[in-house]
């Protein structure tokens, strides 16, 4: 299974936020749509990084929770680690367990087509994982 498949399955698009968003404005946005990360776009549109749950409360820790002037810029993750929708399951599961995060965002042609949790692969490789069992039950029974 691809995270193409994935994506076909998971309701909703992509939220992007500007990098220049006020951070309180930008966890309402998280709230609102309840998700865990944003994808942040510069200026000129290309994709600038993402903005996680975790990389929030680490800027809140850092600046004793003074969030007053502070913009989404000020606590997001600038270094992206991305997937193509021809990504396996299996292959972004591993992706995030080396690295350590929680979501990742899916490109096609640099263009951002979807984001992708760990919850989300979860899910995939359970129902994946019950259909083998399944097929496996009904084969021993029939043997």
């Amino acid at each position: 299974m691809t995270l193409n498949d994935v994506l076909q399955k998971k309701p909703g698009g992509v939220i992007t936020i500007p990098a220049t968003m006020d951070l309180l404005e930008a966890i309402n946005t998280m709230c609102d749509h309840k998700v865990g990360a944003l994808l942040v776009k510069a200026e000129d549109g290309s994709l600038h990084g993402i903005a996680t749950e975790r990389d929030i409360l680490r800027f809140c820790s850092s600046s004793k929770g003074k969030l007053e002037g502070a913009v989404i810029n000020d606590a997001m993750t600038h270094k992206l680690i991305v997937a193509s929708p021809a990504t396996t399951v299996e292959e972004a599961m591993s992706l995030m367990t080396e690295h350590r995060f929680r979501h990742i965002p899916v490109l096609d042609n640099d263009t951002p087509i979807g984001m992708i949790s760990i919850g989300d692969l979860v899910k995939a490789r359970l129902k994946d994982i019950t259909v083998e069992a399944t097929y496996l039950r009904e084969y021993i029974n029939y043997s």
